[in-house]
């Protein structure tokens, strides 16, 4: 059997910018995104702390060192600058992987 389980989180980033005119994802400075382990186009959940949102998207590379939480496209009207969120992605693992899987967080 295959599980879902929780792989890593970027926990309380600040949104840096949020651009209306792109066809969507959220782009994340890449140090982020090395410490969680997040790869380019990986599926990635926002969570909205400020807002109570929730939404899926892909993860695009920011400039390393940028602190880039920039939210694109459509996302863009549920995710303000400044606003606190935490940024997820899932793993599908067999179950006696999923037994000793331990999550990665970044706490920003």
């Amino acid at each position: 059997m295959r599980l879902n389980v929780f792989k890593s989180k970027i926990h309380r980033a600040t949104v840096t910018h949020a651009d209306l005119d792109y066809e969507g994802s959220v782009t994340i400075d890449r140090d982020l995104m090395d410490a969680a382990g997040i790869l380019p186009y990986e599926a990635v959940h926002i969570w909205n702390v400020t807002q109570g949102s929730r939404l899926v998207t892909y993860a695009l590379e920011g400039p390393r060192g940028s602190g880039a939480v920039c939210v694109n496209g459509a996302a863009a009207h549920m995710n303000r600058p400044g606003d606190l969120v935490i940024l997820a992605t899932f793993a599908d693992v067999d179950e006696a992987e999923a037994v000793t899987h331990k999550p990665t967080v970044v706490r920003v």
